[in-house]
């Protein structure tokens, strides 16, 4: 009997490690999900939902679109894939960088691809102390984020994380700080204490996203990029997930008026379909690297330029504008502000926040949270029950679902939130 028990454990317990999950609890209770279409998924027993997370961040042109699927396989049977080093290219890669360098807010950009958004954090933070040592500056090596700020978790995003709980056990990197989310004078302070010719590069997110989707206080963006300006520091916009419509509009930065350094991407560039991302590059920075007798920056993973996945990103691209998608996001930036402003009165909700660009959230009761940390979770499991996926985050639930949401949609959405509040309260 022993030994029969033990093989019908082999057989419901998996073999998959989820990222960000307590495995003992998720082992054998995985939520399979089996198939997408525009706004909706449905799980391996065929019950539908609504995807207001676009998986995470990132499928904005919706799920199942056959333009990018078509792409993908013409683009296998021709070229599935080969490396792009030294002087090695590939024509969706060359097609792909010239359309990102012309629609980048930035002059004579050029753009490094690589596999997501960690990769592209790692990528900015060595291109930024590269910069500087190949321009007479090698004392520029620290690095500069915000609390809350999410930058991925390879080694140096995991440092410029503002999220304590996954700063645990981190391979931190030298010569990193963090100020205030809010608080440009904090920033300005900082340069300050530091000394700011050893400061190499700020980083921040738009709208700070996995930290809580913290829209930035008006004129925080422009401030902040004027201080690096004045004290010589390059701006480094992380536009991973506000990027290619979440803000309305290519890199999440229009708004705003400002021209970073260097911009970080990855997610919507290809709607999450394939893996991708990369680092647009302001002409200034790039020069020293595209001079006549540089020496090769020794940096790059496998799939930079990987010829499927440009061509899954070209596809995407040319959907998010034929169909006007991004603009599309300014009609969601307000109705989703609306929905999660009508939850307010809630007795588990303390804030709603939103209003800049297709994403929005809801803060839960702190004291409830301290006496249940696992409450976001739980309200998000309840929303699941009524149909709809939602973000759980540490002390909020998140929203930003694809691009392609209607308003009944979003009465849906609302419907299930509340539902999942009271279901919990």
């Amino acid at each position: 009997m022993g030994t029969v028990a033990v093989m019908d454990a082999a057989v419901t317990d998996t073999s998959f490690w989820h990222p960000f999950a307590a495995m003992g609890a998720v082992r054998r209770s995985e939520f399979v999900v089996a198939r997408g279409e525009d706004v909706w998924l449905w799980d391996d027993a065929g019950h539908r939902y609504l995807d207001a997370t676009a998986s995470l961040w990132c499928v904005n042109a919706g799920h199942g679109r056959a333009e990018i699927a078509d792409a993908v396989a013409a683009q296998m049977r021709e070229l599935a894939t080969y490396q792009t080093f030294a002087d090695v290219a590939n024509p969706p890669a060359l097609e792909l960088t010239r359309r990102l360098a012309a629609l980048a807010p930035v002059p004579g950009a050029k753009v490094f691809l690589v596999s997501g958004g960690g990769e592209a954090i790692d990528t900015a933070a060595k291109i930024a102390r590269e910069y500087f040592a190949r321009t007479g500056q090698p004392e520029r090596t620290v690095l500069v984020s915000r609390r809350h700020a999410y930058h991925g978790t390879h080694g140096f995003g995991t440092a410029l994380g503002g999220m304590p709980a996954n700063r645990l056990a981190a391979p931190f990197v030298p010569d990193v700080v963090q100020v205030e989310w809010d608080d440009p004078a904090a920033l300005e302070a900082e340069f300050e204490r530091i000394g700011p010719e050893r400061v190499a590069a700020f980083f921040a997110e738009p709208v700070i996203g996995a930290g809580g989707v913290l829209p930035p206080p008006p004129g925080y963006v422009e401030r902040v990029r004027e201080i690096c300006t004045r004290h010589g520091v390059l701006f480094v916009a992380d536009s991973v997930i506000c990027g290619f419509g979440r803000l309305g509009d290519w890199f999440g930065l229009d708004r705003f008026g400002v021209e970073p350094d260097l911009i970080t991407f990855a997610k919507g560039v290809t709607s999450g379909y394939v893996p991708l991302g990369g680092v647009v590059a302001h002409e200034r920075v790039a020069a020293p690297f595209f001079a006549d007798g540089a020496p090769a920056f020794r940096h790059g993973p496998t799939y930079a330029g990987h010829p499927t996945a440009c061509a899954a990103a070209l596809a995407n691209l040319d959907v998010l504008e034929n169909e006007g998608l991004l603009k599309r996001a300014d009609a969601l930036e307000g109705s989703l502000h609306a929905a999660v402003r009508s939850l307010a009165d809630h007795p588990l909700v303390v804030e709603a926040r939103g209003g800049t660009g297709a994403l929005a959230a809801i803060e839960l009761d702190p004291q409830r949270l301290a006496a249940d940390p696992a409450l976001p979770a739980a309200v998000a499991r309840a929303a699941r029950d009524r149909g709809v996926l939602v973000r759980p985050m540490i002390s909020a639930i998140a929203v930003s679902p694809p691009l392609t949401m209607t308003d009944e949609h979003v009465e849906l959405l609302v419907d299930a939130l509340r539902g999942g509040l009271d279901a919990v309260s």
